[in-house]
């Protein structure tokens, strides 16, 4: 899986990364989804260990063009997980109270607590990516970003916090199924808006974003991972394995249990 992980200072130009790629594995869809599902409930016995245990913290950001499957990886790679110990953190729009402070003060009031898993559908990358491209504030102000979140995430990496980063690589014809499928299929069209057809028409200028996020952010601490995403199937598949390597990697075990238990019996 490591030749999808971008390294410190690399240069990125996303036409070189095939978002229908599916170089890792050699059987079909039904074969990949079933091997999904053998991660699932690896992934499961992991996140109760990491629970147990209470020593780690991990962060995982999601970001993507729109319909890009953040809603889809999260439903897919985390199924069978316990959600006490799993939270979703969306970001949307500021609101007056988050706009009073600066742009990391929401974020990192989410991030998560030693045993939590934390997942960002979006985040404060939105603060390089959307207000970019709208030119919601100068080039001088977002282009010192880079450093602020890097110096974040170096801060919450060394304090105990594993962050693993996935842009989902989809194609702009991919994109164009999605949201014609949005429209055609009656319980989808909750999820289309018609602002996506004017963010579809920066695609260029979010692509140059996503390429900078990608090249000045990606670290030993906080590494980019670039999924191939137009085949949901394999982008579940790739994630997932990313994610049980780290966990394994952890060496995590169960507390010792209190003394004297052995012959204990319930009545």
């Amino acid at each position: 899986m490591d030749r999808y992980r971008i390294n410190p200072g690399q240069a990125v130009n996303l036409a070189q990364w095939d978002p229908a790629d599916r170089s890792e594995f050699e059987g079909d869809k039904d074969a990949g989804r079933l091997a999904t599902k053998e991660l699932n409930n690896r992934m499961e016995e992991l996140q109760e260990l990491l629970y147990a245990e209470g020593k780690h913290k991990i962060l995982i950001v999601l970001q993507a063009m729109d319909s890009g499957g953040k809603d889809g990886t999260i439903r897919h790679v985390f199924d069978g997980t316990n959600p006490q110990g799993v939270k979703v953190a969306s970001f949307k729009k500021p609101t007056e109270k988050e706009l009073a402070h600066d742009y990391l003060w929401r974020i990192h009031r989410a991030t998560p607590g030693t045993g939590e898993i934390t997942i960002f559908n979006r985040s404060h990358y939105e603060d390089v990516l959307v207000v970019r491209v709208h030119n919601l504030v100068p080039p001088e102000v977002w282009g010192r970003r880079y450093d602020h979140i890097n110096a974040f995430e170096q801060m919450l990496a060394d304090e105990g916090t594993t962050i693993l980063k996935f842009y989902l690589h989809i194609s702009k014809d991919e994109q164009k199924k999605r949201l014609q499928a949005r429209l055609d299929e009656p319980h989808k069209r909750w999820k289309f808006a018609k602002g996506d057809l004017a963010e579809r028409e920066r695609w260029h200028e979010y692509i140059e974003a996503f390429e900078a996020m990608l090249s000045k952010t990606s670290t030993v601490a906080a590494p980019w991972y670039v999924i191939p995403a137009d085949r949901k199937w394999y982008r579940n598949l790739v994630i997932s394995k990313i994610l049980v390597r780290t966990l394994d990697n952890l060496d995590m075990h169960y507390p010792e249990p209190e003394d004297d238990l052995a012959g204990i019996i319930i009545e």
